[in-house]
């Protein structure tokens, strides 16, 4: 079975910037997703399934390395650039009143998105991800430094092309190896470097977001939380070994309207880990934050 049965009925979106593979299922009120880097929809394939019965869940490769659809040549691939993207793309399906849910550099993502363009936003949820100084963690700075070293790319895409490369490398500590609690499988990371392995133009995007990383964003994200006035919720790993649980609190503490969950016997990928606990948050959340639409007459 394909790791993106669950996600539902696929179709492009396709903006200036290139086209996004989007993944919907269920209806209702809508919940987005964002994934982390190098790692697409199917990050949330536990996830969905869990809420599509009340909710419509949309879910999409963003251009962070594991989509398969090269990005126009002069899309901006800085992290606002991305931000604006997912804005860009709510605005092209008409969505409003939407949930907005990010996991590791999607919840820095969903920080931008939240801070330059809420308008369509009714609610965040931030997973364990990039916050405050915290952006690259220090684990993963190896990874922009790369994307600054010429010919990088080009070997990079030959190595991941090996099979036993590709597994070991990815289930390194420097890969996604403390992103779970449990090695993910062989399919599943197929899957997330299919276009890192196949397409130049997927490994051109990648190095551009790479070479573009920069805490300025997070920090300035961090700055506008203050006047956010959308509810929000931190569901956090408490023993997350990249994001620390005290930015969780300063989280919950910056934004006004916040409330703040742990998440045990999980690392950063909860919906991964704990999807029943992940999910069963998400519409907890919803639930009880109900959205008054003001009617004309």
């Amino acid at each position: 079975m394909s790791v993106v049965t669950e996600l539902g009925a696929s179709r492009l979106v396709q903006l200036p910037q290139g086209a996004i593979r989007i993944y919907e299922r269920g209806k209702g009120e809508t919940v987005l997703f964002v994934h982390g880097l190098v790692a697409n929809a199917a990050a949330w394939r536990k996830v969905v399934p869990r809420l599509a019965d009340s909710y419509r869940c949309i879910t999409a490769d963003w251009p962070f390395g594991a989509h398969r659809i090269p990005m126009a040549a002069d899309a901006d691939l800085t992290p606002l650039g991305i931000a604006h993207t997912i804005a860009d793309v709510l605005e092209a399906l008409d969505l409003e009143h939407v949930t907005l849910v990010g996991n590791d550099g999607g919840g820095m993502l969903s920080q931008l998105v939240v801070a330059h363009r809420p308008e369509r936003i009714a609610r965040l949820v931030l997973t364990p991800c990039d916050a405050y100084e915290n952006f690259p963690p220090p684990l993963f700075e190896y990874m922009c430094w790369m994307a600054r070293t010429p010919g990088a790319g080009t070997l990079m895409g030959r190595l991941l092309r090996i099979p036993t490369v590709r597994h070991a490398c990815a289930r390194s500590r420097f890969g996604f190896g403390g992103l779970t609690r449990h090695p993910i499988s062989s399919e599943l990371i197929d899957h997330y470097l299919h276009g890192m392995t196949h397409e130049r133009g997927v490994v051109r995007d990648c190095l551009a977001f790479l070479r573009a990383v920069d805490n300025k964003y997070t920090l300035d994200a961090a700055a506008r939380f203050a006047s956010c006035a959308l509810p929000v919720l931190i569901a956090w790993a408490e023993d997350d070994r990249f994001f620390p649980y005290a930015h969780a609190k300063r989280l919950a503490a910056d934004f006004p309207n916040a409330r703040l969950e742990s998440i045990t016997d999980s690392l950063t990928w909860v919906a991964e880990d704990q999807p029943n606990r992940t999910a069963a948050l998400i519409a907890q959340f919803i639930s009880s934050t109900p959205i008054h639409v003001d009617h004309p007459g």
